[in-house]
């Protein structure tokens, strides 16, 4: 259903595999980390590092994404948890009001951006022989197609929506809008699927989709803009000697990715956190997160002016 720039988002949760469900959100996880692989697979061989040391590198980032992002989103949006619900902060799970399973959701990307920077330091000790800048330099890169992936995922899962607009423009996040259990029972169908398509086609439900909010698609955005961070990530790389400045591409990395991420948040719905106090609520807690990593970002880049052989 399009008209104009006017969408309804109802996607497919995933793949049917019949005795599997793929979900779309998971695979841009996999692509992300699969498609990061093979773009540092060459800037290795041309290193001359050993694609031994690009496996372990992976599988520590892997793990300190999850683990950063989870406890990112937990310390700067969702701190009560520590007392309310702690089983659910590193588990798919929750005990309130019940047990029962939720997934893993609930990420923070500059929770993700902290554990990827200290895990680095444990990497340059212990796998990859080079300097710390050497490492953060090249791992950017990976990290900033993987951004592309996430925010996919995002828009696929109805999730970190933008704010509502002012004109017919924009996404209807059916998904967003009403949770599954309330989409069931406002149609009395038996399923989540079943009831979101039945808002979105069935003339009765009319007056249900048209309370739907048109709001911005603040994930695509975000995505659209990864992929020039990627694009002037690689082409510095790759076709300048800036490569050889120790901490420059790291710190343009932080300049335009959390640059990125700092205007979005403009239209971006609040996710909560610190911003909620009177002392914060001039800025979302997404861009209070984000200005320090760009200030590091333009002491790096300050900093780079000798050029230094890897």
């Amino acid at each position: 259903m399009i008209h104009a720039l006017n969408m309804v988002w109802n996607p497919s949760e995933g793949i049917d595999l019949g005795f599997f469900m793929l979900r779309f959100y998971s695979l841009s996880w996999v692509l992300a980390f699969g498609l990061g692989w093979y773009v540092m697979k060459p800037i290795f061989n041309r290193e001359n590092e050993s694609i031994e040391s690009l496996d372990k590198l992976f599988i520590y980032t892997l793990v300190a994404t999850m683990l950063g992002a989870r406890l990112g989103h937990v310390i700067f949006y969702q701190p009560e948890l520590f007392n309310d619900d702690p089983w659910s902060i590193l588990l798919p799970i929750s005990t309130k009001p019940s047990l029962h399973f939720t997934g893993f959701a609930g990420l923070a990307s500059h929770g993700a951006a902290i554990a990827i920077i200290a895990t680095m330091f444990y990497i340059q000790k212990r796998v990859i022989k080079r300097s710390f800048l050497w490492i953060l330099d090249r791992i950017v890169i990976p990290v900033s197609l993987g951004a592309i992936f996430i925010r996919l995922g995002n828009f696929f899962n109805s999730e970190i929506v933008g704010t509502q607009t002012t004109s017919s423009f924009g996404i209807k996040f059916l998904r967003d809008q009403y949770g599954a259990k309330e989409a069931m029972q406002l149609t009395q169908t038996n399923s989540a699927k079943e009831a979101y398509n039945t808002i979105e086609n069935n003339p009765q439900f009319s007056e249900l989709l048209a309370n739907v909010a048109t709001k911005h698609p603040a994930q695509l955005y975000e995505a659209i803009c990864y992929v020039f961070v990627f694009a002037i990530l690689m082409f510095l790389y790759w076709k300048t000697e800036t490569r050889n400045k120790a901490g420059y591409l790291f710190g343009m990395f932080l300049i335009l990715l959390w640059s990125v991420r700092f205007v979005v948040e403009f239209v971006k719905e609040s996710q909560g956190g610190f911003e909620e106090y009177p002392i914060f609520n001039a800025l979302s807690t997404g861009q209070w997160l984000s200005i320090p990593f760009i200030i590091i970002g333009f002491y790096f880049v300050i900093k780079a002016k000798e050029v230094h052989k890897a």
